[in-house]
């Protein structure tokens, strides 16, 4: 049974010292492959390196609207020249826009969201997107600026949202939030979505299960997001794996 991580920061330090075995361990559980998004340009680099040395890992180059006060004009001209020296990237993500954190300023994070679709849409490439409290906003420039769909990292807008982005050719991200008792809404619509509207991600190391709450989370974990997603749909684990995986092969044209 393989499972497909569609969003993992393997990458990142908290993984300096296990990264090797914590990839077996994925391996050994049937989590073989996963998608690495980048945050800043600053970690490109070490991203993609990550993914060269290890069978299965998918990089996207992008700058996260959490950071926005840090990213600069030259920053996208990089990831426009980046991405065309890199064959091996898989879609612009991590983008988006955080409406949540109020301090953020919305009219940069919509300037540079609008100018990276704008380099998706050039290259051909889906996107990861990353949305907070911002769907209507997203939606209107998915609308304005047309890509080559993606994936909703963390969905938990609505059903008529849901539907908004799927007609987009984007998938849904659903990962370890499932697992909690409280997760009412996000219960809903993983029970009323159709499941091929939907993926499977870890956000490791964030968004941490219930089994492992407080802890780093890993992809590791995934079969565990699975079990919850399963359980909800009153469907088998393998149907959901078989499923799920397969959206993101087909979402993000992994080969």
């Amino acid at each position: 049974m393989e499972i497909i991580d569609s969003h993992c920061h393997i990458d990142v330090a908290d993984f300096d010292a296990d990264r090797d075995q914590v990839l077996a361990d994925c391996r050994a559980l049937g989590v073989s492959r996963l998608v690495v998004p980048a945050v800043m340009v600053a970690g490109w680099g070490n991203l993609l390196k990550v993914c060269r040395t290890t069978p299965g890992l998918y990089p996207a180059l992008g700058l996260h609207p959490v950071y926005v006060e840090q990213h600069t004009h030259q920053d996208l001209d990089a990831l426009a020249r980046r991405i065309a020296d890199e064959p091996d990237v898989i879609a612009v993500g991590e983008i988006g826009l955080d409406f949540f954190l109020a301090e953020l300023d919305r009219q940069r994070q919509l300037d540079l969201f609008e100018a990276q679709l704008q380099i998706a849409a050039a290259a051909d490439l889906p996107v990861i997107l990353h949305v907070r409290k911002a769907h209507a906003h997203v939606i209107e420039l998915l609308k304005k600026v047309r890509v080559r769909g993606g994936i909703v990292h963390a969905f938990n807008g609505s059903l008529e949202q849901a539907k908004k982005y799927t007609d987009m050719g984007f998938k849904l991200g659903f990962g370890g939030m499932l697992s909690y008792e409280r997760s009412h809404k996000l219960h809903r619509l993983a029970k009323a979505l159709p499941l091929e509207a939907m993926v499977l991600e870890t956000d490791a190391p964030d968004m941490t299960g219930a089994a492992h709450h407080g802890q780093r989370n890993s992809p590791q974990y995934l079969p565990e997001y699975l079990n919850a997603l399963a359980q909800l749909r009153q469907e088998s684990a393998e149907h959901v794996a078989k499923v799920t995986s397969q959206n993101a092969i087909d979402v993000l044209g992994l080969q």
